[in-house]
């Protein structure tokens, strides 16, 4: 830490005027010393034989003066030593005082750029620390606020148009702008599909909200990994065969067991088949998969379809993102099917990842062999 001139003219000050009253100080106690010895005989005598009983490198000491005068300047070093050290101390203390009143003002990004030592020093870290602490805390609680108003207003989007759609053909058969019976039909069927879809949306929603709590509530079971798999490519057998996709699924080894939330974790595959399937154009294979490395069960989701975007890579996982891009309901997703996906995966300790190229697609799922026990209670 640098001085300003006023501080080191200060610091200078408070030298000379510690060695003035030391001087005095030593001067009023030699005179003391001296009159008492002038005084008391006897104390002078005992004086001059501790003084010839003396000697320093085999050198006599005659005079007790230098004695005290050697005494004293040690004496006087040290005292001047502490008052400047401690004058010093004052003086960073007031420079931390003054960089943190600059903060505070809100001046955020400035960091104290001291390097003391002792306290002094691990108070600055210190403050540097909180100081970046509450920048965190702040730019999480800016992003916790965008994300309520991201979500408030896709929400608002996704449930208007199916619900805009809803009325205006409710209102034709209201007004009877129909010509026959089969126009009728055709309004209710739409509005029937309109209707589910708007459900479709808030069951995801709700689910999402429910995975996404603070404290989550999970159900620990042992779930038998193989026959896990198998009944998932079984419940999904018809429609993977309508849209002309074949499932497989693979474990190894075949007795593998892990501990987690059956029904959590079946949802976590049952969206990511269901996105394989939405999703995968021109692809003809789902593969299912799982493999235990040491403590950790290593599962893939994957698909021969498309492509996807190496810039929708990084987006896949954010509410209510779709890679085609458009707000359509034409493959019918929600674009909250991976983001339940990875908060379920998340509240298990474990990861999920996506990774495409021309002939892939898969979703890597790690999660450890087993559920710490205490995620059993409420």
């Amino acid at each position: 830490m640098k001085l300003t001139g006023r501080e080191k003219y200060e610091l200078f000050g408070e030298g000379v005027i510690t060695v003035i009253l030391l001087l005095l100080l030593n001067l009023s106690v030699f005179i003391l010393i001296d009159s008492a010895l002038k005084s008391n005989p006897a104390l002078s005598n005992a004086v001059f034989m501790v003084k010839n009983s003396i000697t320093i490198g085999g050198v006599q000491i005659w005079s007790y003066q230098k004695i005290f005068i050697l005494i004293m300047f040690l004496a006087d070093a040290e005292v001047l030593y502490w008052r400047l050290e401690r004058r010093y101390k004052q003086m960073q203390l007031r420079h931390i005082i003054a960089e943190l009143h600059y903060i505070a003002n809100g001046h955020f990004d400035h960091r104290i750029p001291f390097e003391l030592s002792g306290d002094h020093q691990r108070v600055v870290d210190s403050v540097n620390s909180l100081v970046d602490s509450v920048i965190s805390s702040m730019e999480e609680e800016r992003a916790l606020k965008q994300s309520k108003d991201d979500l408030i207003t896709n929400v608002s989007h996704d449930l208007r148009t199916p619900l805009t759609s809803i009325i205006g053909y409710l209102r034709l058969i209201e007004d009877r702008q129909f010509k026959n019976e089969d126009d009728i039909l055709k309004y209710t069927h739409t509005a029937y599909l309109k209707s589910i879809q708007m459900k479709s949306l808030v069951e995801d929603l709700f689910e999402y909200t429910k995975v996404s709590q603070s404290n989550p509530h999970l159900t620990i079971n042992t779930i038998n990994v193989d026959s896990m798999l198998q009944q998932l490519a079984a419940s999904f057998e018809l429609e993977a065969k309508q849209k002309h996709f074949v499932i497989t699924s693979q474990c190894t080894p075949k007795d593998l067991e892990i501990t987690g939330d059956a029904e959590k974790i079946g949802r976590v595959f049952n969206n990511l088949i269901t996105n394989a399937l939405k999703y995968g154009n021109g692809g003809k294979n789902i593969f299912l998969s799982a493999k235990q490395i040491n403590d950790t069960v290593i599962f893939e989701v994957a698909n021969d379809g498309e492509k996807v975007p190496a810039e929708a890579l990084g987006k896949l996982f954010d509410r209510f993102y779709r890679v085609e891009g458009s707000r359509s309901k034409a493959t019918g997703g929600t674009g909250l099917g991976l983001a339940i996906a990875q908060s379920i995966v998340e509240m298990h300790n474990g990861t999920i990842e996506a990774h495409s190229n021309d002939k892939r697609t898969s979703f890597v799922i790690q999660l450890p062999l087993h559920q710490p026990v205490s995620k059993d209670l409420p």
